[in-house]
């Protein structure tokens, strides 16, 4: 079962990119690590080889991971995107009620989230409970640490 997922341009050229580097230069230094490992002697009891062998797994099965995204990613036009709704891609200013702390938002794809600069996963708690929201909704949202109240002040693009 596909599993689509929306980027930005700059996302999918960061996922692409991310997928040639393990392609080209992890596979090859891969490759080099069996080489070095088998010139080592015996392949029965050589620890290296194993080792080695583990990690060639374990590139090809995030290789074969990052191909489903890529493949099942799709480009966002942000024209089509309604604007006085909080969507992906909707910069989002709102404010906790409990404590009145107001910040600011870019709602983003899973991969693309980072917390520190301001992008919030649609995926997250907090980026669900925001999403189809319009200014001066409150949204509550069940986090772990049980439930908030948040007002969305403003909306943008």
């Amino acid at each position: 079962m596909s599993n689509i997922s929306y980027y930005t341009a700059e996302g999918l050229q960061k996922l692409k990119d991310e997928l040639a580097e393990l392609k080209t230069k992890g596979r090859s230094e891969v490759a080099r690590q069996l080489a070095e490992a088998r010139d080592k002697g015996d392949l029965s009891e050589n620890a290296e080889y194993d080792a080695a062998k583990d990690a060639q797994g374990h590139l090809e099965l995030k290789i074969a991971k990052m191909e489903e995204i890529v493949g099942n990613a799709r480009l966002i036009d942000e024209s089509n995107l309604d604007a006085s709704k909080a969507l992906i891609l909707s910069k989002v200013k709102i404010k906790n009620l409990k404590n009145n702390m107001v910040v600011d938002y870019l709602l983003v794809a899973e991969e693309e989230a980072d917390l520190a600069a301001g992008k919030l996963s649609v995926k997250s708690p907090i980026g669900k409970g925001l999403l189809g929201k319009s200014v001066g909704d409150v949204a509550e949202i069940t986090i772990p640490a049980g439930k908030i109240q948040f007002e969305i002040l403003e909306i943008s693009r």
